[in-house]
């Protein structure tokens, strides 16, 4: 009997050498696969966190290695431009413990974790295995999802447990919502400009498939970011494409959400209730808007720098209207039911302006706004690159976008990082427009 050889065994597992050219942008792989895990509940800090952290320790390192000047004059001004902003707001905080967690929270978010995905992204391919990752972690806690809404299983909306979270839990809402989001618009934009057949194929599948996930967060904030987002990724690809793409997209929200019956009348709901600012809006939008006129007029009150970090809640009783409710229920997908308090205004331009100030506004998101245009500049040259220019314009403004609706916070925070340091390869690396033919064919 002959004995079988090793190349006769099917391969399972990626070859060696793809590893190893792989290995400086797998941290960054790492911090989103890890987001796959269940968040625990009463904890601010999660495994991810903590690789977030390992992977700008590496890129540090490998960049005292190679002993070269990784950024460029433009790209270390506005990736450190929010340090301004934030250390002086800091030093405003009501208590030194407040100061150092606002402090490492914005550096991480804004400063260190992109940094370090510029380090770390070093071409086309780099992009795409994030990207990638981004779509199988929106696929999973689409699943997730999904499957909590046909069991009962989510979090409480409503009176029934049909509100799809994934692991994130009733605690962290805007978590799988956003998961699923950036998966979608990182799926858009690689159908829309990779040349393989088979992985614009693949990726367009994967979008129109979490299409799903996303409408059963019954999350208002990510509908938009996510309209917006995706209906800019489809111009910037051309109008012809575009037409092709979004009759698509109407056709499968049709069949899936008309025809199956996925959730239609509590979907026709939450979409009537955007529009539901003024005649007899639900106490959600009331909560809302009471939290914006707090936080502005906290800032007229500190105009120049703000309240100082985490100072929101300390202030919010003194300046909001008796409009306010006392907090949010949540509850389900496991977790007993709790009151969970209203900390923030649920709008990070509006956060920023009254922690921070106008300086803050001015330096923070100033960059942000900066790292866009940038980035939007840098589209006429993509080549054949459309692929990771169009999937990182689309990142950075539903984040852009989403900021209107709500700010950081959460397990899935570490995800706008993220997403922001791809937003910042595209934008400001060398060599995030150039690639050779042997890396444009691989694609």
């Amino acid at each position: 009997m002959s004995t079988p050889s090793a190349a006769s065994f099917p391969q399972v597992l990626p070859p060696l050498p793809a590893l190893r050219r792989a290995a400086p942008v797998l941290p960054v792989v790492a911090v989103v696969v890890l987001l796959g895990l269940p968040a625990a509940p009463e904890s601010s800090a999660t495994p991810a966190d903590a690789v977030s952290g390992l992977a700008v320790l590496w890129a540090v390192v490998r960049t005292a290695r190679q002993a070269r000047h990784p950024l460029t004059r433009t790209a270390a001004v506005l990736l450190g431009l929010p340090v301004v902003g934030i250390a002086v707001a800091a030093v405003g905080a009501p208590t030194p413990g407040d100061a150092l967690m606002g402090l490492a929270r914005y550096l991480q978010v804004f400063v260190l974790v992109p940094a370090a995905v510029v380090l770390l992204v070093r071409d086309r391919r780099d992009a795409r295995l994030v990207l990638w990752s981004l779509v199988g972690l929106a696929l999973w806690q689409g699943t997730v999802g999904v499957h909590q809404y046909l069991t009962g299983t989510g979090a409480s909306y409503q009176g029934a447990d049909i509100r799809a979270v994934g692991t994130f839990g009733p605690a962290d809402v805007m978590g799988m919502a956003t998961a699923v989001a950036f998966g979608l618009v990182a799926a858009t934009g690689l159908a829309l400009g990779a040349h393989g057949r088979r992985q614009r194929a693949a990726a367009a599948v994967c979008a129109l498939t979490l299409l799903v996930p996303l409408a059963l967060s019954f999350s208002r904030g990510a509908w938009i970011a996510t309209a917006v987002a995706c209906g800019a990724q489809l111009l910037l690809a051309g109008l012809r494409r575009a037409a092709k793409v979004l009759a698509a997209a109407v056709a499968a929200a049709v069949v899936l959400v008309g025809g199956l019956g996925v959730g239609a009348t509590a979907l026709q709901e939450r979409l009537t209730s955007i529009t539901q600012v003024a005649d007899a809006p639900d106490q959600s939008v009331v909560d809302r808007y009471t939290l914006w006129a707090a936080a502005t007029d906290m800032w007229r009150g500190h105009p120049v720098t703000g309240v100082g970090l985490k100072a929101f809640p300390e202030h919010r009783d003194g300046h909001a209207s008796l409009a306010l409710s006392s907090g949010s229920d949540t509850g389900g997908a496991g977790q007993a039911f709790r009151r969970q308090p209203l900390l923030t205004p649920h709008n990070m331009y509006l956060l920023v302006l009254s922690e921070q100030g106008l300086l803050g506004l001015l330096t923070v998101v100033g960059s942000w706004l900066a790292l866009l245009v940038c980035a939007l500049r840098r589209l006429r040259r993509a080549g054949r690159a459309l692929d990771c220019a169009v999937a990182a314009c689309g990142l950075l403004l539903w984040q852009l976008v989403d900021f209107g609706y709500g700010d950081i916070g959460g397990p899935s925070t570490v995800l706008t990082a993220v997403c922001f340091g791809l937003g910042a390869w595209w934008a400001l690396a060398r060599d995030a427009v150039t690639t050779t033919d042997a890396e444009a064919g691989a694609g």
